[in-house]
């Protein structure tokens, strides 16, 4: 079977670290879902507007290329334990494919035709789509439904001081700003990362931000432009 890209998204995730490790995390990241010449046909998304949510099939376009592996290592058990590569969410699998449940706000028209606007998206920016389908809670959603080795772990996020003032001067918008208080409370470190003592660095919506974290406290030391961060 090929697959063929229907579609790509556009957001400020310049690079994978720090792009939330699951879907329907972020409230402030807003993503646009661009469709393909070919496929720029208003036809195929009538009646799309009635859904709240949508699952997206992507390709993880920007993994290194290597074998897959039977096991992994999953963030949330530190990244030392290894778990079966079907028993979780791993990027590293036979076929590099995504998928996830993002919120539908709207949609806009341009130059590339009709676009659908996105929420919670847990892609990087270029990455591309493969297919949509919509949401239906009746079938695809089980509340009650056992969890497998994350139902034991406690989700604590990050308390973030990145004084507002400090964004202003740099120039980040408003809403860039809250995304990127969301994305930071999620701890974006790599989990082989976290005892360790050092700066580190997360590009979003064109800036640079860097930042320390001790033990449950994330703070942001600055935050520039990128291209005033690369020269």
């Amino acid at each position: 079977m090929k697959l063929r890209q229907i579609a790509h998204i556009e957001n400020g995730f310049a690079d994978k670290f720090g792009i939330p490790r699951q879907a329907g995390l972020l409230e402030h990241a807003v993503s646009r879902l661009v469709f393909e010449a070919k496929f720029r046909n208003e036809a195929a998304l009538r009646g799309i507007e009635g859904y709240d949510y949508l699952w997206l099939l992507w390709g993880f376009s920007a993994n290194r290329r290597r074998p897959w592996t039977a096991t992994v290592k999953p963030p949330r058990l530190g990244g030392h334990r290894r778990m079966g590569v079907f028993a979780t969410r791993s990027p590293y699998r036979p076929n590099p494919i995504g998928l996830s449940s993002v919120r539908l706000i709207g949609t806009e028209r341009g130059r590339e035709g009709v676009c659908l606007l996105l929420q919670g998206a847990d892609l990087m920016n270029g990455t591309p789509i493969y297919d949509i389908k919509p949401y239906l809670a009746y079938a695809d959603a089980h509340p009650k439904a056992a969890g497998g080795f994350t139902d034991h772990l406690v989700w604590e996020e990050l308390s973030v001081d990145f004084p507002e003032d400090m964004a202003k001067e740099a120039g980040v918008a408003r809403e860039a700003y809250l995304a990127m208080i969301e994305i930071l409370r999620q701890d974006p470190r790599p989990a082989y990362d976290r005892d360790k003592e050092r700066e580190f660095r997360l590009a979003y919506g064109g800036f640079d931000l860097t930042f320390r974290v001790e033990h449950r406290n994330l703070y942001v030391l600055n935050v520039n432009p990128t291209a005033v961060f690369a020269t």
